[in-house]
Parts: structure tokens; sequence; C-alpha cells
């Protein structure tokens, strides 16, 4: 029971911590300077479906942190000579790819709640045993 509280109060505390990250404060001309390019270079990446800066009810462009730190990640890549569209499916890709590993880890917690379950028949002994213990298997006849 305690360590369904504490993986609830973990997750609480990631959910907050992640509300916070993505809480647009940041102006275009703010944001551009902290990603260290030009505001005209956020509207181009906006353009392009790099970012999606959220809007005020003025219809101004508000960025979080985690925006920034997309923007710089993106900087990054095309510092390295990575085009926008090849940037933009790295980005796809990656957003896969932490799909892939959150999947992972609820499936590796649902095993272990699994195993924790008595089932019967179910051997509690991890030891290995053989299949046969005499004869000869067909590709082991000697010729």
């Amino acid at each position: 029971m305690t360590t369904e509280r504490n993986d609830a109060e973990a997750a609480r505390t990631a959910d907050a911590a992640r509300v916070a990250q993505e809480r647009a404060v940041y102006i275009i001309s703010v944001a551009a300077e902290l990603a260290g390019v030009h505001p005209q270079t956020l509207r181009i990446y906006e353009r392009k479906g790099l970012v999606q800066p959220q809007r005020t009810s003025g219809n101004t462009r508000r960025y979080s942190d985690a925006d920034i730190e997309r923007l710089q990640a993106i900087q990054s890549l095309t510092d390295e000579g990575i085009n926008l569209a090849g940037v933009k499916r790295i980005i796809e890709l990656q957003h896969e790819i932490d799909a892939l590993e959150d999947r992972v880890v609820e499936l590796q917690r649902q095993l272990e709640r699994r195993r924790a379950i008595p089932m019967p028949g179910r051997r509690i002994s991890a030891a290995i045993v053989p299949l046969r213990t005499s004869g000869r298997f067909p590709w082991e006849d000697g010729r």
C-alpha cells in the first residue's frame, strides 16, 4: 500500500512539474532571445509545425519553458546541418520513442503486479526444468 501511495505522490509531483514547464509566459521576442534565434525564425518554425506556441485572447504568441527547450533542440539540430523537414521527423520519432518507453514502463508495472498474485498451478521457483532427460533430437542422429 505504501508503494502505491509513493507512486501516486510521485505522479502528482511529476504532473505539477510538467504543468509548470508548459505554462506559456514568454512573448516572442523573449523566447527568441532565450532560444538564440530571430523572432522571424520562430514564426517560420511555427508555420512548419515545429513548435505550437499558445495564444492569448489577443492572439499574441506565448512560449513555455518546454517550447524554449524544443527551440534550442531545433537550433542545435539545424546547426549540425539538418534541414527543417529532417528536424521535424527527428522530433516525431523522439515522441514515438517516448511513448513506447512509457508503454514499456506500464507493462513492466502490470507484470510485477501479476507476479505478486499467487496463481493456482503456477510454479513459484524459477528453476529450469529440462524438457527431455533422455533421447536424442532428430538432428543429433550422428550423420
